[in-house]
């Protein structure tokens, strides 16, 4: 999630528990508590592309290190004496707003390492974006309310809004999955494995990826409830296993180990660029919505020798701009394309 909404929810929940005791410092802690996490981006290397993609929501992102990172986030006012007495309450704000960072990424869809150590799994439930503004607002005007009013119900209750509006956010997105099952069964594809991703901002408009015979099928889904949706038929991309990897490369330990290393970032969706095959893409994310253009990949070298790399890491990030009036008129409905589900 973006920084700001994740400096909201730890104050909020800081100031909805620990308000009553610590008064208007509580959001603080809570605030730096919220966002401390992320600052796993400092590891990074420059011999090593992989390393930032790999370490970024890992450790820190944890419920086993939750304790450390509380601790971490109320260090600057547990060093000061006058704040010493309370520090039961101070570790309790910092720790509660730490601990809101992790589950809050595994809402949205980039992957987040909750269960390290114990387990690999990249915990990531496809809910919400990592730019959420209704979330976002909901929270601002709930913590607002409480430190200025000092009292702690607007915190509660804009946590109560934000928990219901991811909620009905995971709700939606059951109901998208049942629609992706109607359109596989249509067109006759048996589903390997499917997921629904949220567009930018919303709960209604959703993207749908399914694997079927080496192929990802993405289409467009537009949900109003259980009883009510549409779709838009999408493309077709060729899903990138690792036997279909050119010799070379499965021949070199090193790249073919960085190749891994992607496709687990990517949670096995990699299939190379419609535009430029030597780009091996994440299938979850594109550029476009009536193709296929990975916002983020890898090129492989194999055999390179310095200072090229072995593996070499493509980042579209900057150009990634939602258009905003196309999005609109298939929020609205108005967007040409769309059609009822078929009938099973």
């Amino acid at each position: 999630m973006d920084p700001l909404t994740h400096a909201l929810l730890g104050a909020t929940v800081a100031q909805a528990t620990l308000g009553p005791r610590l008064g208007r410092k509580a959001w603080m802690m809570g605030a730096l508590g919220g966002v401390l996490p992320d600052a796993d981006i400092l590891i990074g290397s420059a011999s090593d592309p992989l390393l930032a993609i790999e370490y970024h929501r890992h450790f820190t992102h944890a419920f086993a290190f939750i304790p450390v990172g509380g601790l971490l986030a109320a260090a600057p006012w547990l060093v000061r004496k006058q704040h010493r007495a309370d520090w039961r309450p101070i570790l309790s704000a910092a720790t509660f707003g730490y601990a809101t960072h992790g589950l809050l990424d595994a809402c949205t869809n980039y992957g987040t390492h909750l269960l390290w150590p114990f387990s690999d799994l990249r915990t990531a439930w496809h809910w919400i974006t990592t730019v959420g503004p209704l979330l976002t607002l909901i929270l601002l005007v709930g913590l607002v309310f409480a430190v200025r009013g000092k009292s702690r119900m607007p915190a509660v209750l804009a946590l109560l809004l934000g928990g219901g509006y991811v909620g009905a956010a995971a709700w939606q997105q059951s109901s998208a999955l049942v629609a992706q099952s109607a359109i596989a069964a249509a067109r006759g594809h048996p589903v390997v494995r499917g997921e629904m991703f949220p567009t930018v901002g919303n709960m209604l408009l959703w993207r749908s990826v399914y694997e079927s015979g080496g192929q990802l099928h993405v289409d467009r889904i537009r949900v109003l409830g259980s009883a009510s949706a549409s779709w838009k038929s999408g493309y077709s991309v060729a899903l990138m296993p690792e036997q279909g990897l050119p010799p070379e490369v499965l021949a070199d330990a090193r790249v073919l180990r960085d190749f891994r290393r992607f496709r687990y970032f990517s949670a096995g969706w990699v299939a190379p660029a419609t535009a430029d095959a030597s780009v091996l893409g994440d299938a979850r994310y594109s550029l476009r919505t009536d193709g296929y253009e990975p916002i983020w990949g890898i090129r492989l070298h194999p055999g390179a020798q310095a200072p090229l790399l072995p593996v070499e890491w493509v980042d579209h990030t900057a150009r990634n701009r939602v258009p905003v009036s196309q999005l609109w008129q298939e929020l609205t409905g108005a967007a040409p394309g769309y059609m009822a589900l078929p009938v099973r």
